[in-house]
């Protein structure tokens, strides 16, 4: 029998109870539902064909439209927050996430991490937990996987943990998962919402997406709960730096990336994030822009329906991107470092 007396509810992980190499199977997966996915298209305004027509998905060799990617990216993530960053100060950044089969409305997911590095801060009052996380199916194939690194306090302060271990991070996703659908054969692009396919964009060509979002408080909390990230920075005021809870990061990456739908329209599978940093935080009332750079265009081997696209979309708060403000800019929330699949001619 379990001692009574012990206490039934947790405080969350700090700094200190973090093991190098230690793998966490995450509680609490999760069904994806059509209301999961009607919600986060209602919160992000995301327009990408492939996700929201069951019909064009079913007319390009999809049974159904698959689940977007980011939104995946997101329900992972936060069924690892309750582990790994429920106390957290900040979420750091990511790298080499990749995604690698789709998701559909009906089916489960799980996630597990591996704590790959730690780092005490130079300040002493907190540390830096670097993991990897796995997100899964129901029949445990892997969906899709990612590095993030995140700001935890200690518990106590005046204790020295010596901790000083940081992984070395690939600067890309090496290789590119492929598609096997072929994806130009009755795809159709006025239903998509351009004439640009892979075929029309160069390297160094940038676009602004013109259009912003405010950020409302409620929006972008009832978006957190739906990714089922209960992160105290993001909901208690009275944990909050300023007093006022931030907008969780991942929310403004699914803004950022429905905002490139303008200009990008064609680009409807993430293939890979490569790195990605918050560069500083958003509040309710904050109003997104954003702009990409098209980095690099690739060939994928065997392929002549489809290419790739290597884009970094830089999302700025209450200033415009028509002059294309770089990292360093006034107002530059977040640089986005990934790869899209787009139909070629």
């Amino acid at each position: 029998m379990r001692d009574a007396s012990q206490p039934k509810s947790t405080i969350g992980r700090f700094f200190e109870d973090f093991t190098l190499n230690e793998t966490i199977d995450h509680p609490s997966p999760r069904t994806i539902t059509e209301g999961d996915v009607a919600l986060y298209h209602g919160l992000t305004g995301n327009r990408f064909v492939l996700q929201t027509s069951n019909q064009f998905a079913r007319n390009v060799g999809y049974h159904a439209a698959p689940v977007d990617d980011i939104f995946v990216f997101n329900a992972v993530f936060g069924l690892s927050v309750p582990d790994i960053s429920l106390n957290a100060r900040a979420n750091l950044g990511y790298a080499e996430c990749d995604f690698l089969s789709q998701l559909y409305v009906g089916e489960t997911i799980r996630a597990r991490s591996t704590v790959i590095g730690l780092r005490e801060t130079s300040g002493g009052d907190a540390g830096i937990v670097y993991v990897r996380t796995e997100g899964l199916d129901h029949r445990d194939i892997e969906l899709m996987r990612f590095c993030r690194w995140v700001l935890v306090p200690k518990r106590d302060p005046s204790v020295a943990t010596a901790a000083n271990s940081v992984p070395e991070l690939a600067p890309s996703v090496p290789s590119i998962t492929v598609p096997r659908h072929k994806l130009n054969r009755h795809w159709v692009d006025r239903l998509a919402g351009s004439p640009y396919r892979w075929d029309d964009y160069q390297a160094g060509e940038r676009i602004d997406h013109h259009h912003g979002v405010t950020i409302d408080d409620a929006e972008h909390k009832i978006a957190t709960r739906l990714y089922r990230n209960p992160a105290h920075v993001h909901f208690d005021a009275n944990k909050a730096e300023k007093g006022q809870p931030i907008v969780y990061g991942g929310h403004v990456i699914s803004i950022a990336r429905a905002l490139s739908y303008n200009g990008l329209a064609n680009a409807c599978i993430v293939a890979s994030i490569n790195g990605g940093r918050h560069i500083s935080p958003t509040y309710a009332g904050d109003t997104i822009y954003a702009w990409t750079e098209i980095a690099e265009k690739v060939e994928l081997e065997h392929r002549r329906d489809i290419g790739a696209l290597r884009l970094v979309t830089r999302a700025m708060k209450n200033r415009s991107c028509e002059d294309f403000p770089g990292e360093d800019a006034d107002g530059c929330v977040l640089t986005l470092d990934y790869s899209v699949i787009v139909p070629r001619r």
